[in-house]
């Protein structure tokens, strides 16, 4: 860009005698884009890699296609789980507000576009006013003009282009931030379903042991009774008979906070088809359906990621403002035009012969101003620091997230394997102490005991049951996938 010589800055004053076609064309020139930072995304600040060994180009490039095309591979496979998010995306409130922000973003970006072209309005007005001599003077005048307030702006050195940039950037983050909540309200629909499938299926259970234990109890107090059993297994069994009524209670409880939990989440009153559908499975049943990854995928997927795009989009609006606080300090033209008709006197205000036009220029140099440019320069330029670091603190919290998951699925599948192999040892335990009481070899203390330990133990195999299918969730979500347009 050529330097300005303020010293030569009176001869613009020529403008005015370019008539309006040429002032029009003057506005109409590109603008000034070497006052903007060029841009380049900053690099990764992670790892290359989520997990794995090291990895070839060639790797990267199967890695990168197949976790990409998760996105769109089917996540819920449940018929009742679907409808859920169905019913979700089309009357949660927070999505509903969503896409209102992006409404709001795009009308504010409409407004920095049109302070590119000139505005015309279309005017009519009249004037009539005492002269020296005490007579009346009249004037009229009627045509097309551009406004004085706000007046049209020559953006020579692209300060509304920039701004209208900025402006595009905050729209296009807002369309990010709405497909996050998207993908969080999913993933929260998702673990929330899980967690009442849990509930319903420990609540079976719990039902079952509870029916067991009443008959326990039942058959104690005759053995007691007739002296054929002691005080101490008749209070043991009596212990067991309500820690069942207290679980019961629990998971009744908790149900109903999950049901809450979902009919919040969609928006509206949870379907007949949908509670009943809860009760016929349990988590052990496949509600959810997520590819393997390959071992060695490459960091970069994490750009899908919308709440990673839309902090890249807000770097980039924080970028083009300062392209816009720098060409505040270069001078500013502005253009005011009429084109109509004028008479001093209303009835010949349109015949012929009342053609008339005006052109105004001005040209405005910042000379002082307290430090006021120089401080929205610093403020811009700290604003795309700040931004560049949310940036690069999104992409590192998402890498945490991915690699967190992932470590978890191992682990809770190792989990899952050894709590249904104790699960089995338990059931077998049980059975044996009944035999072995039925036979005389042992007290009722040892089926108690055997009955309390299998009772926790299916307990838990349906908690790392569930807990296996959230982190199917987790990984869905922090991997980005599951929004659609």
């Amino acid at each position: 860009m050529k330097r300005i010589d303020l010293k030569r800055l009176p001869r613009l004053k020529r403008l005015g005698g370019l008539g309006l076609t040429g002032a029009l064309g003057l506005a109409l020139l590109p603008g000034c884009s070497g006052l903007t930072p060029s841009y380049t995304r900053p690099d990764l600040p992670v790892a290359a890699q989520l997990s794995g060994t090291a990895i070839t180009p060639a790797m990267t490039a199967d890695a990168l296609a197949t976790a990409l095309s998760l996105k769109h591979s089917p996540f819920a496979t449940d018929p009742a789980l679907k409808s859920l998010m169905e019913l979700a995306l089309a009357n949660n409130r927070d999505v509903r507000v969503a896409v209102l922000n992006i409404e709001l973003a795009q009308a504010q970006w409409g407004v920095r576009q049109a302070d590119l072209l000139p505005s015309v309005n279309l005017g009519l007005s009249g004037s009539r006013q005492t002269t020296a001599s005490g007579s009346l003077s009249s004037s009229y005048s009627a045509g097309l003009s551009l406004p004085t307030v706000p007046a049209y702006e020559v953006d020579l050195f692209s300060r509304l282009r920039n701004l209208s940039e900025a402006a595009r950037s905050q729209y296009l983050a807002t369309e990010e931030a709405r497909k996050t909540v998207q993908i969080g309200l999913l993933a929260a629909i998702a673990t929330t379903w899980l967690a009442w499938q849990s509930d319903t299926a420990l609540l079976a259970l719990t039902e079952k042991t509870l029916a067991t234990r009443e008959a326990s109890a039942k058959l104690l107090q005759l053995r007691f009774d007739q002296g054929a059993s002691s005080l101490l297994e008749l209070r043991s069994a009596h212990s067991l008979l309500e820690a069942a009524r207290i679980a019961r209670a629990q998971l009744q409880r908790q149900q109903s906070l999950d049901e809450n939990a979902l009919t919040l989440l969609v928006g509206q009153p949870l379907p007949a088809s949908v509670k009943e559908s809860a009760t016929r499975h349990t988590p052990a049943e496949p509600a959810l359906r997520w590819a393997e990854l390959p071992p060695d995928l490459p960091s970069q997927v994490l750009l899908g990621r919308p709440d990673v795009a839309q902090a890249e989009y807000q770097l980039l609006a924080a970028n083009a403002n300062i392209g816009a606080a720098r060409a505040a300090f270069f001078p500013k033209i502005t253009l005011t035009s009429t084109l109509g008709r004028t008479s001093n006197d209303l009835g010949l205000l349109f015949q012929s012969g009342n053609l008339g036009w005006s052109l105004g220029t001005q040209i405005l140099q910042p000379l002082f101003d307290a430090g006021r440019n120089e401080s929205n320069l610093k403020i811009a330029q700290a604003s795309r620091a700040i931004a560049q670091a949310q940036y690069e603190k999104t992409i590192q919290t998402a890498f945490k997230e991915v690699a967190d998951a992932l470590s978890a699925r191992d682990s809770l599948k190792a989990q899952w394997d050894a709590q249904a192999a104790q699960t089995q040892s338990e059931n077998d335990r049980s059975r044996l102490a009944q035999l072995r009481f039925q036979q005389g070899s042992s007290s009722y203390l040892e089926v108690l005991d055997a009955e309390r330990s299998l009772f926790s133990a299916q307990q838990g195999l349906i908690q790392v049951q569930t807990q296996y299918a959230q982190n199917t969730v987790t990984l869905f979500r922090a991997l980005g996938g599951g929004w659609a347009p």
